[in-house]
């Protein structure tokens, strides 16, 4: 079984036409250096946007905006630590200045495994911030750009989890912030009138360092192989027993952003390979 993270091929890019699909537009990616997040930036100026990525971690930001100038696109990437105010509001300043912010793509995270009783609190404070409170920053900061022109209009992407739907052993504080972000979607779409629309990705195990990193974690606290923890834990409930790969959500979003995509208001796009409705 293969759990290394894939490489992102553009043959394999969803690209679609769409009047806002353009350079004069911006599309805010947070977590950009890796997985979900590089693949969404990579497939956002694959169809025309100008990516902005953000990331704490420099030297992959670069990596991922080096991937967009080899396929001719358009990426400036920012450093930003998502816990840091002064970060998030000087990036999406920096945004602004390239164009009309129009999309938003909610991607950073963390993880940590434990059970409640055991959580410590520092880290829930960490992926409290990470996960929820810069979604929603973001959010509140690029909705007033979003209506800056006429006719004002954007999508805010937020990648929630099939743990936005069931709630796993020792993911409390990930249970949490993706049932938030779902949360936060459909309120954002509640006051966008249909032209700020807002929706949530749920998805199953994606091959990312997120997921991969936290195999060998749950084997030893499960006292068992990492095989079996991505064959009985992981893929256990799904009736596709393939993990997907980052461009395959990244695909996700660009339907969610495109015109295709406009009745997906304060809506949740669920693909778990069965792992939740077939239970």
């Amino acid at each position: 079984m293969d759990i290394n993270e894939p490489k992102i091929d553009v043959d394999d890019i969803l690209i679609l036409k769409d009047t806002y699909f353009s350079h004069e537009n911006v599309c805010i990616v947070s977590g950009a250096g890796t997985g979900i997040g590089r693949a969404v930036a990579v497939a956002a100026a694959a169809n025309g946007l100008t990516a902005v990525g953000l990331d704490i971690n420099t030297e992959e930001g670069e990596k991922t905006r080096q991937m967009v100038e080899k396929i001719d696109g358009n990426m400036v990437f920012i450093p930003c630590d998502l816990t840091r105010d002064a970060d998030i509001e000087a990036a999406v300043k920096s945004a602004s200045e390239l164009g009309n912010i129009r999309f938003l793509a909610n991607i950073a995270g963390i993880q940590h495994i434990d059970s409640v009783e055991n959580f410590p609190m520092e880290t829930y404070d960490l992926m409290e911030r990470i996960m929820l409170r810069a979604p929603f920053y973001l959010s509140k900061l690029v909705i007033q750009h979003m209506k800056k022109t006429e006719p004002w209009y954007g999508a805010i992407a937020n990648m929630a989890s099939v743990h936005a739907h069931i709630c796993t052993v020792n993911k409390p504080v990930y249970n949490i912030t993706k049932f938030g972000l779902r949360a936060l979607s459909q309120s954002i779409s509640a006051e966008g009138e249909g032209r700020v629309r807002s929706f949530t990705i749920s998805s199953g195990f994606v091959k990312t360092p997120l997921a991969l990193n936290q195999i060998p974690s749950q084997a030893r606290q499960r006292n068992i192989t990492q095989e079996e923890v991505v064959k009985n834990v992981m893929m256990g409930k799904s009736r596709v027993k393939e993990m997907m790969s980052p461009v395959e959500v990244a695909n996700l979003f660009i339907f969610g952003f495109s015109r295709h995509g406009q009745y997906l208001v304060g809506g949740d796009l669920l693909f778990d390979g069965g792992m939740t409705l077939t239970y």
